[in-house]
């Protein structure tokens, strides 16, 4: 059976959590998290030698960075969560990446300064918050007329950037209004995949 290990609270845990729930492998899940005290442990490092979360264990398989065990899980488990072809799944992975190169530095600046005072925060915070606006536009424009962010179906990109955007929308950045995202968000949360992975509640209305 599959283990994964991770806190649920985490965004990159919910992805695998959401992927996991979607397939219906059997699996289970052990709370590991700085919290908990046990990432720094050696035996965590010999799984996971960067101390952070998740970790899958497949039988004599580990894999840590949560964009790649998502591929694995594709690959292994349901190959209809990515594209049929190299080509195709550019367009899937091509999200992937993006979420790690441009989401990531703005969403990490605001999860931990957003709620803070103007003067409480760092010098490159306002330069991070604009980028994160610009990206979600970016993806915003993209959702335009679709229901998924590519191959009109669920695939990991969606997976993948689902928990991570949700937080950026409860983010009190300034930004342009993401309608496209919000009733895209809709469609992500009304599966029970997602509301197990995450605890979320299925939205009432764009934003």
């Amino acid at each position: 059976m599959i283990k994964l290990l991770g806190r649920q609270t985490s965004g990159n845990v919910q992805k695998v959590l959401f992927c996991l729930e979607e397939i219906g492998v059997p699996y289970t899940r052990e709370d590991y998290g700085r919290q908990f005290g046990n990432t720094q442990s050696a035996e965590y490092k010999a799984l996971n030698p960067t101390s952070k979360v998740p970790t899958l264990v497949d039988g004599d398989v580990v894999i840590w960075e949560s964009n790649t065990i998502l591929r694995y899980l594709a690959a292994t488990k349901a190959e209809g969560l990515t594209g049929a072809t190299p080509a195709e799944r550019t367009e899937v992975e091509r999200w992937m990446d993006f979420v790690l190169a441009a989401i990531n530095p703005g969403y990490l600046a605001a999860f931990k300064e957003a709620k803070l005072k103007p003067e409480e925060r760092s010098p490159g915070y306002a330069a991070a918050e604009k980028d994160l606006a610009d990206q979600m536009a970016l993806v915003d424009a993209h959702l335009a007329g679709r229901d998924f962010l590519a191959l009109g179906k669920l695939t990991i990109a969606d997976i993948a950037l689902a928990p991570i955007l949700k937080r950026c929308m409860d983010f009190p950045i300034t930004r342009a209004p993401s309608e496209n995202i919000a009733r895209w968000l809709k469609g992500i949360e009304a599966r029970p995949a997602f509301q197990t992975a995450t605890g979320a509640k299925p939205a009432a209305s764009a934003a």
